[in-house]
């Protein structure tokens, strides 16, 4: 059997999550960004970010791009905020090549130019800091679909793309364990942490710590109808990356690294298959 890269699920927090050098998350985004960089070593990074959802119905985007500025799809925060920069770069042979793997199994694609956003760049300037431990490798995202209550179809894309991995490709899906702004607004300096972070976040990683095959994509799927579902994610768009890192698993088993319940959000990280020892 071909070796296969890892698939991750990174919660990427928002904007200021690349200057909160002592939140407890910013050290766990490093070690796992190291762990791509020096251990996994992959020829390419394929990303899906919550933040990027598919204009037309039924239909993904992939980013074409050779040259990938920054969008900085957030609002109210100091002015540097909007001067960040991150050093990358698309590959259109490997957009391409994305989108033919898409179109084998079903999947209608449309070719775009587009950059990086938060859900992608904040993230990766912490875990491939350019300074200290860079990503030099091409970076292609992908959109997820416009439905975002159809979880079951971002494992079919997940698994879609699969077969990237046997090609030393690295699959990274960002989003966020739990995410309420709302709540998390209303309680800022509280210092509260809601009931169904907790209790979200722990249902989650039961499903993706099941063992892989049809029973773990169906409990996956399930978590949409918990009671609690709709406070941890009023909407889904952050919940439904770790599907498409559950579908491009296939059979390599999940686990969570590291977690933690902050006010309204959970900041699980997961990881899917082996790495070399």
């Amino acid at each position: 059997m071909a070796k296969k890269t890892p698939v991750y699920f990174v919660s990427h927090g928002g904007p200021s999550t690349m200057f909160e050098k002592d939140h407890p998350v910013y050290p766990q985004l490093q070690r796992i960004g190291k762990e791509i960089t020096q251990v996994v070593k992959p020829a390419a990074v394929v990303v899906f970010s919550a933040h990027w959802q598919a204009e037309r119905p039924n239909t993904i985007e992939v980013n074409t791009s050779e040259q990938e500025p920054l969008i900085y799809d957030f609002y109210g925060f100091p002015r540097h905020y909007y001067a960040e920069k991150y050093p990358n770069k698309g590959s259109t042979s490997l957009a391409q090549k994305v989108m033919a793997t898409l179109n084998e199994s079903g999947i209608k694609t449309e070719a775009v130019e587009r950059g990086l956003d938060h859900g992608v760049f904040v993230p990766f300037k912490v875990m491939f800091d350019p300074a200290t431990n860079p990503l030099t490798v091409p970076i292609v995202q992908v959109s997820l679909f416009d439905d975002d209550t159809d979880a079951a179809a971002h494992i079919k894309l997940g698994r879609a793309v699969q077969k990237l991995r046997e090609d030393n490709i690295a699959i990274i899906a960002s989003g966020m364990s739990v995410h309420n702004l709302r709540h998390l607004m209303m309680s800022k300096g509280m210092g509260q942490t809601m009931p169904y972070t907790v209790s979200f976040d722990a249902a989650l990683k039961d499903a993706a710590e099941t063992k892989p095959g049809e029973h773990r994509d169906e409990v996956m799927v399930d978590l949409l109808e918990r009671p609690d579902a709709r406070q941890a994610h009023p909407s889904f768009e952050h919940l439904l990356p770790i599907h498409v890192a559950v579908g491009a698993a296939g059979d390599d088993q999940g686990k969570q690294l590291w977690t933690m319940a902050e006010a309204s959000m959970g900041w699980a990280q997961y990881r899917f298959g082996e790495v070399a020892a």
